[in-house]
């Protein structure tokens, strides 16, 4: 059985891979390790390999994961990429350096909300639903425009880009990636400051490379790196 080790070596070449086939710098992609449902073991063994930034979708695992005394005094990154409610930012908002799963106007208010409260400038990703599957979160792509000037003029918080989860259909994927980045640059075009809204999170284990190629800027990858749940 690979290591997790070698499985971020791996990923990592085929980031690089990836990036020249596009006509891309590999800098400019990041890796965020999924790693929700697994230990604090294999987090270590995961940032003992170099990798900094992991990915929780569980409010109360992740807040057990950071208060574990295995991980708590190593400088990870936490991206939160779950489906947040409102009434969970409280208890998140202060542990994270970027939340995907912003996905309602409320959620977006509360967060700006709590990041007041706490005296933080929080930054966060709007997950849009670009398959328009009904078991899926996220915010039309026409909601995301209708919004945009609330979401950018609300205090203490950053929207910084976009974020969605595939279709499992290649071709659909694709689509669905390049339907994104258009989404974002439409966002670009009538952002007070286009230099801050700038990030893509989109690609997962079974298709980050073509997410790459559209333009993603951070992939989420899991069982690539620590096996199936």
């Amino acid at each position: 059985m690979a290591s997790i080790a070698s499985n971020i070596e791996a990923i990592r070449e085929q980031i690089t891979s990836a990036c020249l086939s596009a006509g891309r710098d590999p800098a400019e992609v990041r890796l965020i390790a999924v790693s929700k449902t697994k230990p604090a073991t294999l987090v270590k063994e995961a940032f003992d390999a170099g990798q900094i930034e992991f990915g929780e979708s569980y409010v109360q695992e992740f807040l057990d994961k950071c208060q574990d005394p295995l991980l708590e005094n190593l400088p990870l990154e936490w991206h939160f990429i779950g489906h947040l409610q409102s009434n969970k930012v409280r208890s998140i908002i202060d542990k994270v350096s970027l939340v995907h799963g912003i996905d309602k106007l409320s959620t977006a208010e509360e967060l700006s909300k709590r990041a007041i409260q706490h005296n933080l400038q929080v930054d966060y990703l709007l997950e849009v639903n670009t398959s328009g599957e009904a078991s899926k979160y996220g915010m039309h792509p026409d909601e995301v425009v209708a919004a945009a000037e609330s979401l950018f003029s609300m205090p203490n918080i950053t929207l910084r880009g976009l974020m969605t989860i595939a279709s499992p259909e290649r071709a659909e994927a694709q689509e669905e990636f390049r339907n994104l980045r258009l989404l974002l640059e439409s966002l670009q075009e009538i952002a007070p400051d286009p230099s801050k809204l700038t990030e893509l999170s989109m690609g997962m284990s079974g298709d980050f490379e073509d997410a790459i190629h559209e333009g993603a800027t951070m992939i989420r990858i899991g069982s690539a790196i620590f096996g199936w749940r």
